[in-house]
């Protein structure tokens, strides 16, 4: 897999250029803007792309910028995102691509797990930060999410995070089966069409939970 890190933190920004190497990873480039991003994108093509949400040089939405840039001028790009705190708004527009992930910057404590999701979104995936999806999937007194019995969203914010069934099973230590009746009662419930395809699955499920969070 090759990598272009976006970073304004020098230490940080070293910190997970050495952890894809680690990895077995090509770090391609890295930089402290968003504009370098951009032209190093343009002339190299890497699998993936790593965005800190806020760079300078008014540390705001550029790095939000750059993403939706760079899935729109190069959709075979993934991107995954990284914040120091929840930031929904820009991400609601860009989960729709696939190869997309959201992740708060925490998470890159967690090594393998990073690593493993830092790879699913850059095979087409997509992946968001567990603590994006509990305040999406958290229960309510009405809406759709309030229909799901606790095991129920505790799948679906599994889906959300861009699991498999199987890496649902896994995680929950249920079988697959269970799983698949899990999902099949989740999608019923929302009045979300099945499909086989498990990125467009998960997309589904995002798009239904943000327009019920938004009501």
């Amino acid at each position: 897999m090759r990598v272009v890190i976006a970073e304004d933190q020098a230490l940080l920004r070293e910190g997970l250029a050495r952890l894809f190497r680690d990895g077995g990873h090509e770090v391609v480039a890295t930089m402290g803007d968003a504009e370098q991003l951009l032209a190093t994108v343009e002339r190299g093509r890497p699998d993936l792309a790593v965005v800190d949400i806020r760079m300078p040089p008014t540390f705001t939405d550029e790095g939000a910028c750059a993403a939706r840039a760079i899935k729109e001028q190069h959709p075979d790009v993934a991107v995954l995102v990284l914040s120091q705190h929840i930031e929904t708004t820009y991400v609601v527009e860009l989960v729709t691509h696939a190869g997309f992930g959201y992740l708060l910057k925490d998470r890159v404590l967690e090594v393998d797990e990073f690593l493993a999701t830092a790879e699913r979104v850059a095979a087409g995936g997509s992946a968001l930060d567990p603590t994006v999806v509990a305040s999406l999937v958290s229960p309510t007194d009405h809406g759709p999410v309030a229909r799901l019995s606790d095991r129920e969203r505790d799948v679906l914010g599994l889906m959300a995070q861009g699991l498999t069934n199987t890496g649902i099973a896994g995680r929950l230590v249920v079988s697959e089966r269970t799983v698949e009746a899990h999902v099949r009662h989740i999608l019923t419930k929302l009045d979300i069409p099945e499909s086989t395809d498990g990125h467009r699955r998960v997309l589904a499920v995002l798009a239904y939970l943000d327009e019920a969070h938004r009501a």
